[in-house]
Parts: structure tokens; C-alpha cells; sequence
């Protein structure tokens, strides 16, 4: 079992409270029994998971590295992408709506499961390095405090939801559509009526 004992502003438990936060978040938007109040932990958890990914992505993710492995790196990095591009979609859509909390429910169970990797294999081995981990804990705040007086930035993944335009969330539009459509009445209709023959 890993050892979570460690000072305040060590890297590590900073990642660590990061984690906490947006698990507790998750648990919230579960127990939330209004949209208004899922919307309000929407926004938080959105927050708070662009603010980590860009500190892991930056400086902690470079640093650990070589020392983690490759394999455990580009696991991590992947479920970062699919993981913002969620995300961008979630910016990109507000308002509520069943394919809303279900987009964000996926986003939740990945982000569960990218945690306990980093949890119980990366952090663990990261923290084997021979590295001044309150130094880059501080590198880390002080990023932290910048982002989140100064904004965060646009990444690669909400470009390409905007560069999507309408169609940024076909699974949950097609949806929608087929519920809607015309088309997809009259076929309902046509297959869902018997065939009536006439005498003369």
C-alpha cells in the first residue's frame, strides 16, 4: 500500500488532495437531485480537472517520466485526451438534459479509474525518484494559482469540439434526431401498420 504520509506541499499529496476533491465532487453530482444543483457541481468538477490535467501535463508528467515508463505514460496521457475531449463537449453544451449527466457520468468513471492507475502504479513509483518533490510542489501551486487568476487556457481537444460545429456531440444528437424525426415516424408507421388488401 502506497503511503500517503507526506508533507503538505509535496507533489505527490498535492495530486493526491487534487484526486479527493474531484472524487467528492463526483460522489455530489450522484447524490444532487436537482439540475441546477448538478449543473453547479458540473462546473466546479470542470474546473478543477482542467486546472489538474494542465499541472500533471506541464510539470508533473514530464518530470516522472523516464522513471515511470513509457507505458504507464502514454496510458495516462490517452485517458487525459479522451477525458478533455468530454470535457470540451460538457463547455460546449449547458443547460442540463439526460445525455448531459450521462456525458458527465462517463467522464466521472474515467476519471475514477485514471486516478486509482496513478494511485497504485505511477504515484508510486514516481515517488521512488530522487527529486525535491516540495520544490516542484510549489512549481505546481504557483501554476495553479496563475490558471486560476488568469484563466484557463484553450486545448487541442476543445478546438476540435469547435471545430466540429453542430454535429461536437453526434451520439447524443443522433439520439435526440431519431426520437424527433419525421422520417423515423413515418418508418415507425409504415413498419408498424399491416398491409391492407382491397377487393373490387
Amino acid at each position: 500500500m502506497f503511503d500517503w504520509l507526506l508533507p503538505e506541499n509535496h507533489a505527490i499529496a498535492l495530486l493526491k488532495k487534487d484526486h479527493d476533491t474531484v472524487k467528492d465532487l463526483f460522489d455530489q453530482f450522484e447524490k444532487a437531485e436537482t439540475t441546477p444543483a448538478k449543473e453547479k457541481v458540473i462546473a466546479k468538477a470542470l474546473t478543477e480537472l482542467k486546472v489538474h490535467a494542465i499541472l500533471e501535463e506541464e510539470i508533473f508528467y514530464p518530470t516522472v517520466r523516464q522513471h515511470v515508463g513509457s507505458k504507464l505514460m502514454n496510458e495516462a496521457d490517452e485517458e487525459h485526451h479522451v477525458a478533455k475531449v468530454l470535457i470540451a463537449e460538457l463547455d460546449s453544451a449547458s443547460g442540463g438534459g439526460d445525455h448531459r449527466e450521462a456525458k458527465f457520468t462517463v467522464l466521472a468513471e474515467s476519471i475514477r479509474h485514471h486516478i486509482k492507475e496513478e494511485e497504485e502504479q505511477m504515484l508510486p513509483k514516481a515517488k521512488g525518484l530522487d527529486l525535491n518533490f516540495e520544490k516542484l510542489g510549489q512549481r505546481m501551486l504557483a501554476r495553479k494559482k496563475e490558471l486560476l487568476a488568469d484563466g484557463i487556457p484553450s486545448d487541442a481537444e476543445h478546438a476540435m469540439v469547435a471545430n466540429a460545429g453542430q454535429d461536437n456531440d453526434s451520439p447524443a444528437k443522433a439520439a435526440k434526431r431519431r426520437k424527433t424525426s419525421p422520417a423515423t415516424r413515418r418508418k415507425t408507421t409504415v413498419a408498424g401498420t399491416r398491409k391492407r388488401t382491397t377487393t373490387r
